[in-house]
């Protein structure tokens, strides 16, 4: 018997592990395997492999560098490779701690020559604005997963959401057609799969299982925002078929790279808009750098790539939650690097490009999108238009550019 592993993981702690349950139950000869970083304090992480029935063993693993993380990922291999060799076990379920993201996790199972057949963010609707807006260091909260770990709860939220291909929603009484529809407009190619609430022994969970089923039936006027998370199957056969349907780690990889990324498309719906903002001029540095804080801010999250006038050549990665901006260079524009060298730019890379090309600037652009609820569109398109450079300033050409002030020299750490 080939073992096939999914990783489920989100800060939305119950969540997870009702997802994690469902999976148990739902698949026989599966296990689940935990890492608890919260130990980490006492010098060791504690893992445990369990079953739909119970705990099955609990071991530890020394810290590697002073690192709960790193010593989950020394651990984690040998663990599902002893599990591989012992034949018995059809599916592995790596319930990944609260704050560890699943691309680390994913690439270090495929790189051990393991194979991932599915990655799983589990979510509850009515928590997702309370955590994108959450700018608290994820050391102040007690998730930090090493001593160096400077992370928010927001973006690291962000993130462990938009790489999983498959969300896991759990039928939450407090979330309302706002909740779901942000959901839908953040990550807007993921399947979305129901997942009752409560545990799957439970006899309180049949009655929402059955709830779950009639929700699906509604169509046209009657079928709500609720409903288009319920699109893909009932909640037991969905949520299996979605951790065995297959995984593409670089395929992941490149959906998230910021010259490359998937953005989502405008949408206004429920009270929720994404606002997509695409231009071919340049931004004047010191006019951008002065609209950072109401740029970040306009909304629960944004990203996206961006182009400075004084550094012309560098494709620049906007990602903001929390009301925190991380700004960072994510290597050359295509269109500035010589032809002999486009033969090692992924076919990925060059596809996005093609998308963006502009007969002057060639992929040189600005490309940012804002999702949030009440976002003011025409507020923020201003505000945008108002930090490009003027039509003097773009006709002075690109050595005059160069000579703006640096000022995003600091944020970038040049």
């Amino acid at each position: 018997m080939s073992l096939s592993v999914v990783i489920v993981g989100g800060l939305h702690a119950d969540a997870r592990r009702a997802t994690v349950a469902r999976l148990l139950a739902d698949v026989p000869g599966s296990v689940a395997l935990h890492h608890d970083l919260a130990s980490a304090e006492a010098g060791t992480v504690v893992r445990t492999v369990r079953d739909a029935g119970g705990v099955l063993s609990v071991g530890e693993a020394p810290l590697v560098n002073d690192c709960a993380c790193c010593a989950l990922r020394e651990d984690l291999v040998p663990e599902l490779r002893r599990l591989a060799d012992h034949g018995t076990t059809r599916l592995a379920v790596v319930e990944l701690w609260d704050s560890v993201e699943p691309k680390a996790m994913a690439e270090v199972v495929v790189a051990g020559g393991l194979t991932v057949t599915g990655v799983i963010t589990a979510v509850d609707p009515a928590l997702l604005l309370p955590y994108l807006g959450n700018g608290d260091d994820l050391a102040d909260v007690g998730l930090a997963a090493a001593a160096t770990d400077r992370r928010t709860v927001a973006d690291t939220f962000a993130r462990q959401l938009e790489y999983a291909p498959v969300l896991a929603v759990v039928d939450s009484e407090e979330a309302d057609d706002e909740d779901r529809e942000l959901l839908a407009q953040l990550h807007p190619t993921a399947r979305r799969v129901p997942v009752p609430a409560g545990h799957p022994g439970d006899p309180a969970s049949a009655p929402a299982r059955k709830a779950d089923a009639t929700r699906t039936t509604g169509t046209g006027a009657e079928a709500d925002a609720s409903a288009r998370a319920y699109a893909h199957g009932t909640s037991s056969e969905g949520l299996v078929s979605a951790a065995l349907a297959g995984f593409d780690v670089e395929a992941a990889a490149a959906a998230q790279h910021p010259a490359c990324a998937l953005l989502p498309a405008e949408a206004d719906a429920h009270g929720v808009s994404t606002l997509v903002w695409h231009r071919n001029r340049p931004f004047h540095p010191e006019r951008l750098y002065a609209a950072l804080e109401d740029l970040t801010c306009a909304a629960a999250r944004s990203r996206g790539r961006f182009w400075l006038a004084d550094k012309p050549d560098v494709l620049l990665h906007w990602d903001a939650a929390g009301g925190a901006l991380c700004v960072e260079s994510a290597g050359p524009w295509l269109a500035s690097l010589p032809d002999a060298a486009w033969d090692m730019v992924p076919p990925v890379r060059r596809a996005a490009a093609a998308l963006d090309w502009h007969a002057e600037h060639g992929d040189c652009c600005q490309h940012l999108v804002f999702t949030s609820p009440g976002l003011d569109r025409d507020g923020l398109e201003r505000l945008l238009e108002s930090c490009l450079l003027t039509d003097a300033e773009y006709a002075a050409g690109r050595d005059a550019w160069k000579r703006l002030p640096p000022a995003f020299d600091t944020l970038l750490e040049v």
